[in-house]
């Protein structure tokens, strides 16, 4: 579960969203994001097991910047969660198009290194990423057309949000080990090199 850590900063801000002004929501998802990285380098972690963390350090600055600049704007306090859902989208699906899955980065900070170029841990982390990118993806979009069709659905909106996490954080917890076992189960039926 230390892909969670990278989220932290997008959950302090969900949590305090609400609570406290806005702008000083964003901030503190600032300040944790990039706590986060300094802590996260210095513990010797490579910049691509911290793709979540580095995105949200730089959507919290322009966020933050934006809301310090014009708090009252519908763009800030409408769609601030719909923005984040669909940041993160466009971190995992570009993540996809260059062909490097950030999921790959975190994975590797827990699967031995003879692993990392091997055809299933691709493929693995493919999958993971496409997931996470389809939920951020339907997230904000579904946080979007709820906040239009349904102005007063803050309870929709937070079942949306919740749903389109957990469903990705299971299938990332059990999808790798249904991976290996069908790589196994297909192994007797590969040609020998």
């Amino acid at each position: 579960m230390a892909y969670l850590r990278g989220f932290l900063p997008w959950i302090a801000v969900s949590v305090l969203v609400g609570t406290i002004d806005i702008r000083y929501a964003l901030l503190a998802g600032l300040v944790l994001a990039l706590a986060l990285i300094v802590v996260r380098r210095r513990a010797g972690s490579d910049w691509a097991a911290l793709v979540i963390e580095t995105g949200a350090a730089l959507y919290f600055a322009v966020c933050t910047a934006a809301a310090f600049a014009a708090p009252d704007s519908g763009l800030v306090t409408d769609y601030s969660s719909a923005g984040s859902s669909l940041w993160l989208a466009l971190l995992a699906w570009g993540s996809l198009a260059i062909g490097k899955p950030f999921t790959r980065g975190i994975a590797r900070t827990t699967v031995p290194a003879e692993h990392w170029d091997s055809p299933l841990f691709l493929r693995v982390n493919t999958v993971i990423t496409a997931v996470w990118a389809a939920a951020f993806t339907i997230g904000g979009a579904g946080s979007v057309w709820l906040h239009h069709a349904h102005p007063d659905s803050g309870t929709a909106r937070t079942v949306l949000t919740a749903v389109c996490v957990v469903v990705p954080i299971l299938f990332t917890v059990r999808y790798p080990e249904i991976a290996r076992a069908r790589f196994v189960a297909a192994a007797p039926a590969r040609p020998a090199e």
